[in-house]
């Protein structure tokens, strides 16, 4: 079972209008009429990211994580945090071509065409409970294919823990036979 790690940086409880204003707001990018949410900003303030990872694990602790797959690219930043905070152990999801072992693939359709994602074959024992974890939570898609492909390999899904939620893309309904939770939400 996992226990937690105390942190001493935690001083009061979690204000998620705090880690908003950390996060850098950038127009028209990648193109054009998009809002960019630069996390880049929050990561480099030492109280704001242990607190964010502080906030991820409370919402676990006691749910028996065996291990925490963190997607490439930005799930690599959150998802060994977390899983040291959970005492667990944790796999990277990467982009095809990447790992070095024999490896489990998924493809998925995307908006503007179709991606893939592997996992080492050997990552994951059949019954381990795994937390998958990422930065943003917008139309699903990876994040659906993460699971699939985490639960072809014989694991339970725990739980899609994400920093930020993009509520207006409903992403959250293409994962709706999960236990999701996201810290920050965003309107627009």
């Amino acid at each position: 079972m996992a226990t937690r790690i105390p942190n001493p940086m935690r001083t009061e409880p979690l204000d998620c209008d705090a880690l908003k204003k950390l996060i850098r707001e950038v127009p028209d990018f990648p193109k054009k009429g998009i809002l960019f949410y630069d996390i880049t900003t929050l990561l480099k303030d030492k109280l704001g990211f242990a607190r964010l990872i502080d906030a991820l694990s409370e919402h676990y602790i006691g749910k028996e994580i065996d291990l925490v797959l963190g997607m490439e690219a930005r799930g690599f930043i959150f998802g060994p945090a977390l899983a040291y905070r959970l005492n667990a152990g944790f796999v990277p999801v990467r982009k095809p071509g990447k790992l070095p072992a024999e490896t489990a693939k998924v493809s998925y359709e995307l908006e503007y065409g179709s991606n893939s994602l592997e996992i080492h074959k050997d990552a994951v024992a059949k019954g381990q409970r795994v937390l998958i974890v990422d930065d943003l939570l917008a139309t699903g898609g990876t994040a659906v294919a993460t699971a699939e492909l985490a639960a072809g390999r014989g694991a339970q899904i725990a739980g899609l823990a994400f920093v930020v939620e993009l509520d207006f893309l409903k992403g959250r309904e293409k994962l709706a036979k999960y236990d999701v939770f996201s810290l920050l939400h965003y309107d627009r």
